[in-house]
C-alpha cells in the first residue's frame, strides 16, 4: 500500500479518522494541563584543604589540592542523597527532589547541589537550604572523627543557587507520546474499518448489479421452463397425429385376426387367416 492509497483510505473513512483525531487533541490538552512544569535550581561547591595544610602555600587553599578531597566529596554526596538526609532536609523546609553529585568533567572536588520542583520560589529556597546543609554535614563528619578545627576540610560556594529554570523535557515527552499514540490508534481504527468493509464486499454482489443479475437468472430459468413445456407439447401432438393416421397400429394382429366380423362366418375368417394348404 503506497501513500496515495493510504490517503484515499483516510478520505474515504474520514468519519472514523476525524473522531480519533479529536480524541487525540483532547488527550494532548489533558496531558498539557495535568502534567506540571518542573523547575530546577543548582549550586556548585568545592572542598578546600584545611588551613593547617595550606600554611606551606601561604594560606591559599586553591594551591593545595589532594586526591583525598575528591574522595571526601563523593562520600558527602552519597550521604546527602540518603534517606536520613532527605528526612532532615524535609524537616528544614526543603520541598521537591534534591540531588548531590560530583560535577561532570570536574578537575577537582567540585559538587553540584540541585533541587527540582513545580514552585520556582520554593525550589530556590530549597536549594539554598541544601547548600548550607551540605557544609554542616561536612563539619559533622569530621567532628565525629575528633578532627581538630584547624585540620578540618572546608567547603566554599563557587556558584550560588541559581534562578530556577523550567525543565520542559519531561512534559514535552508526555505530549509527544499522547499525540503519537492517539494518531496511531486513529489510523489503526480507520484501516480496520476499511478492511472489514472490503471483506464484506467480497461476499455480496456489487451495489447496482445484484438486481440485474438476479432478474437475468430468473428470465433464463423461465425461458428454459417454457422451452421444455413447448417440447413436451410438440411431442404429445406428434404422438396424437400418428395415432390418428394409423389406428390399427396399437393391435399387432390386426383387427380381423382372431375376430369375427359382425354377421360374418367364423369358418371363413379362419380360412382367410390360415396359410395356404393348411386345413
Amino acid at each position: 500500500m503506497d501513500l496515495a492509497e493510504i490517503s484515499r483510505v483516510m478520505r474515504r473513512r474520514w468519519y472514523v479518522l476525524l473522531p480519533g483525531l479529536l480524541l487525540t487533541a483532547v488527550l494532548t490538552a489533558a496531558v498539557y494541563l495535568l502534567v506540571p512544569v518542573e523547575y530546577r535550581s543548582q549550586s556548585t561547591v568545592t572542598l578546600l584543604n584545611s588551613s593547617k595544610a595550606t600554611v606551606a602555600f601561604d594560606g591559599n587553599p586553591f594551591l593545595s589540592t589532594q586526591a583525598s578531597l575528591t574522595g571526601m566529596a563523593d562520600g558527602l554526596a552519597r550521604n546527602l542523597n540518603s534517606d536520613g538526609s532527605a528526612a532532615d532536609l524535609k524537616a528544614r523546609g526543603v520541598t521537591g527532589k534534591h540531588e548531590a553529585m560530583i560535577a561532570d568533567n570536574a578537575q577537582g572536588p567540585f559538587m553540584w547541589l540541585s533541587v527540582t520542583g513545580t514552585d520556582p520560589a520554593a525550589v530556590l529556597t530549597s536549594d539554598e537550604l541544601l547548600t548550607s546543609y551540605a557544609e554542616e554535614r561536612l563539619r559533622q563528619f569530621q567532628a565525629q572523627q575528633s578532627v581538630a578545627p584547624e585540620a578540618m576540610i572546608r567547603m566554599t560556594t563557587i556558584v550560588p543557587p541559581q534562578k530556577p529554570q523550567a525543565q520542559t523535557k519531561t512534559r514535552l515527552q508526555y505530549l509527544v507520546m499522547a499525540g503519537v499514540l492517539g494518531f496511531v490508534l486513529s489510523l489503526v481504527a480507520t484501516f480496520f474499518v476499511e478492511a472489514r468493509r472490503r471483506t464484506a464486499g467480497r461476499h455480496r454482489p456489487a451495489a447496482g448489479t445484484g438486481g440485474a443479475a438476479e432478474a437475468e437468472a430468473q428470465a433464463q430459468a423461465q425461458a428454459q421452463a417454457q422451452a421444455q413445456a413447448e417440447a413436451e407439447a410438440g411431442t404429445q401432438a406428434d404422438a396424437k397425429a400418428e395415432a390418428e393416421a394409423h389406428p390399427d397400429a396399437r393391435d399387432p394382429a390386426g383387427p380381423a385376426v382372431g375376430r369375427s366380423a359382425p354377421g360374418g362366418d367364423p369358418a371363413a375368417v379362419h380360412a382367410a387367416a390360415s396359410p395356404a394348404g393348411t386345413p
